[in-house]
């Protein structure tokens, strides 16, 4: 397969204003694949001077971008939308060289998300202005500002466009910070908006390690900050939005249970849970990384696990045929074996995966997908977000039982239900405290708020509800 172009892989400019100017320090940060270790590109190593440079464009581009009226806002998201869509295979394999995700799943779900997202937006931006009246009361609806919108490394693309796409929708400007693990595609976005014409300093990219984050998070000319990635940081964030008592929107970390009752499907059941706790290599947020499973069919359970999980291909991104690819970084693969060896240690029984590189595996941040079987809910492999293909296999004895377990978690992102009778899933669905079910398989709506209970976040992305995290509301009384 083509890989990505030069000039996609070697980024020398930021885009401030419109314009592609150098960083501030002159200096560039590399980009690797895990596939290989080897060098993959690099882009500027953007500091604070370079963020009070970006805020400053946003905030010269408020006041005209907020007076744009909403039909012509829809245009240029729509544009982008088909602009995303026509460099789907590019965007793929970008995403494949940059994170290590299959390319067929690239392809398919890192180009195929961002697309579907943008295009949702152009019909959200022109019903904004739909008056509402509540008795004497016009409600009045306005852009927050200015957003400072911090990016992950698993999804690139897909979670800039969800705080991007609102934001313009609603008459924000922007200035995004991916990050340095996985900055390229922001720079393809900053391309795009180009394209299309965005008027400058409507969205501004700026790359750069923690001292940029931090710039953005603490710079008093930002009128919002959404931040997708770890508890741990958008602890930090949220205490700094505080302090300046600025909106925050916080999409952080989970620890997901899929619920198998004793009426359902096992096999499908457990083949649909493995699956999706492995996708992308278990760098997913929203991860069933907890299967709870009726205690008169646990063995039966962990045995179509260790199956699913000895299914997968491991092996090049590149190839069409692999299922599995590496972790984002050496970092990252140490940390998950660090979870690893430590629930061997507390007695956990390991039945697929473990410590060992896959076979024939000699050179990138691969670990084996991995099953664990008689796992205490009060061990770390049961509590902890690990961010890799690591799933524990865990029992319950009927509905409460299954239910008591999937809520005895700091996190609430995700989970499933699984059952023949759907009133009884959702009855279940109902009782757990997280943000998002998904029940006897139910599909990603685009148009669904997306967000999570407790130390999972604070805020909505996607559709509507997305769409007002940047608004702010006044009421008008009339006589």
């Amino acid at each position: 397969m083509i890989g990505p172009d030069a000039e996609v892989l070697r980024r020398d400019h930021l885009h401030i204003g419109g314009q592609w100017v150098e960083a501030a320090s002159g200096a560039t940060m590399s980009v690797f694949n895990p596939a290989t270790e080897a060098e993959l590109g690099h882009v500027p190593a953007g500091g604070a001077v370079d963020i009070d440079r970006a805020v400053a464009a946003a905030r010269a581009a408020t006041g005209s971008w907020a007076g744009t009226p909403a039909s012509e806002r829809a245009r240029y998201l729509q544009a982008l939308a088909e602009a995303l869509g026509h460099r789907a295979m590019e965007i793929g394999t970008l995403v494949s060289h940059e994170i290590g995700m299959p390319v067929r799943m690239a392809t398919l779900i890192q180009a195929g998300l961002p697309t579907m997202v943008m295009g949702t937006y152009p019909a959200l931006a022109t019903e904004l202005h739909d008056l509402e009246v509540i008795g004497g009361s016009t409600i009045e609806r306005a852009p927050i500002g200015v957003v400072g919108a911090i990016t992950p490394w698993n999804y690139p693309l897909h979670q800039a466009v969800a705080k991007v796409a609102p934001a313009l929708a609603a008459g924000c400007t922007v200035v995004l910070k991916p990050s340095e693990l996985a900055p390229l595609t922001a720079f393809l976005l900053a391309d795009l908006a180009e394209e299309v014409g965005l008027p400058p300093g409507v969205l501004n990219v700026v790359s750069g390690a923690g001292e940029a984050g931090a710039a953005l998070v603490d710079h008093d000319g930002v009128d919002m900050i959404s931040f997708t990635g770890s508890t741990a940081v958008g602890r930090r964030v949220a205490a700094s939005a505080g302090a300046r008592l600025r909106r925050v929107s916080l999409e952080l970390g989970g620890k997901s249970a899929a619920l198998l009752l004793d009426d359902c499907d096992l096999a499908d059941a457990v083949a649909a849970t493995v699956n999706q706790c492995f996708l992308n290599a278990g760098q997913t947020c929203i991860a069933w990384s907890r299967m709870v499973v009726p205690k008169a069919r646990y063995d039966e359970a962990v045995e179509l696990a260790r199956v699913a999980a000895e299914g997968f291909v491991v092996g090049d991104p590149l190839d069409w045929s692999t299922t599995m690819g590496p972790l984002v970084s050496a970092a990252q693969r140490q940390r998950v074996k660090g979870f690893i060896a430590q629930a061997i240690t507390d007695g956990a029984r390991l039945v697929a995966g473990g410590l060992e590189s896959p076979p024939g595996i000699t050179s990138g941040y691969f670990v084996a997908p991995t099953v664990f079987a008689d796992v205490d809910e009060k061990m770390s492999v049961a509590r902890e977000e690990i961010f890799g293909p690591v799933i524990c296999v865990l029992a319950h004895d009927g509905d409460d039982d299954a239910v008591r377990i999937a809520n005895d978690s700091p996190y609430g992102l995700h989970g499933a239900v699984f059952s023949a009778d759907r009133q009884r899933a959702m009855g279940v669905a109902r009782r757990m405290q997280t943000g998002m079910v998904d029940v006897c398989g139910g599909g990603f709506n685009p148009l669904a708020p997306w967000g999570g209970w407790k130390q999972s976040g604070l805020g909505r992305e996607l559709g509507r509800f997305g769409l007002e995290e940047y608004l702010q509301t006044t009421s008008i009384q009339l006589p």
